[in-house]
């Protein structure tokens, strides 16, 4: 049985704290927060010092559900500390942030949707891709937008926040080439944080490799975030769902967000021995990520509406 510390009690904590007691192998030993907005499990201890709970708790393993400005220095910590850490994304806001650190090995990200149907083969064999389409169509309403995630000093924006699972899936995928050329327009229409409403950006990588992203935050239409890779060889292959969750089987018998986390959990390491699981996601992979999603927002400019003014 693998002791587990829960670092945050917010919106995302509260899913994790859920699922880790329903977890086979798994024994939530305390939650962390000094101002926590969800209560733990009966019987699990809240601590208001992540660090005072590493030391007095020893956990195996650390789970770090708090907003990007604490995420990576309590992920770095738990990890030093001996522990498999992982950490929800973004964990930072700074591409620079990720210079290499001993402890990092350690520390994986929270991409429970990278353990779909067929993605472990599919990461596993990397096939040549050529392109690769990102589309998101979702609805944040003004609740959402609170606290940490009004500005985008402290939540990033919806490259981010919310498209981020299938950005980090394309870019495992494309070639780690730089980007040569990219142009993204944003529109902010709601004004109910920083954040924009919808991005659509084209990137071309050295070599002519292709990502696009189209992803949107307020829309009425159903809900999908899915990836669509096109190969080398002219095959399509489409990563479905309405959070990747459907990989390359059949929508109608997607696992659940609570099976996805399960398996995430079972995949994380014991110590520092063994192959990793082809789905998790090492932090160190972040930093492309993180300087991707970077070069498109210093590549934007603003879409007026139609009919207003440009």
């Amino acid at each position: 049985m693998r002791r587990v510390l829960l670092i945050g009690a917010g919106e995302v904590g509260a899913k994790h704290a859920d699922a880790l007691t329903r977890a086979e192998g798994m024994y939530l030993v305390g939650v962390a927060d000094p101002r926590p907005d969800a209560v733990p499990p009966a019987g699990v201890p809240l601590l208001a010092r992540w660090d005072t709970a590493l030391d007095t708790l020893a956990p195996d393993v650390v789970v770090v559900a708090t907003p990007p400005g604490i995420a990576l220095e309590a992920a770095r910590a738990a990890a030093r500390s001996g522990a498999t850490v992982l950490v929800e994304k973004p964990a930072t806001l700074a591409p620079s942030a990720l210079v290499p650190a001993a402890e990092d090995g350690r520390i994986f990200v929270a991409f429970q949707p990278h353990f779909a149907p067929g993605l472990a083969e599919l990461l596993d064999r990397a096939p040549a891709v050529r392109r690769a389409d990102v589309t998101l169509v979702c609805r944040r309403d003004r609740a959402y937008y609170r606290t940490w995630r009004t500005r985008y000093a402290t939540a990033g924006g919806v490259l981010h926040q919310q498209a981020i699972h299938g950005l980090a899936l394309a870019l495992r995928l494309l070639p780690p080439s730089p980007i040569t050329s990219c142009t993204a327009g944003v529109r902010r229409v709601r004004q109910w944080a920083e954040s924009e409403d919808h991005i659509i950006v084209r990137a071309v990588l050295q070599g002519g490799s292709v990502l696009t992203v189209d992803a949107r935050v307020d829309s009425d239409q159903p809900r999908r975030h899915e990836v669509t890779l096109h190969l080398e060889d002219g095959r399509p292959i489409q990563v479905r769902g309405r959070n990747l969750e459907a990989g390359l089987g059949d929508p109608a018998n997607a696992p659940s967000d609570l099976d996805l986390r399960r398996a995430l959990y079972r995949a994380l390491p014991a110590g520092d021995t063994g192959p990793h699981h082809p789905s998790l996601f090492p932090l160190p992979a972040l930093r492309r990520t993180l300087e991707v999603i970077d070069h498109v927002y210093r590549s934007t400019h603003d879409v007026p509406e139609a009919g207003s003014a440009a």
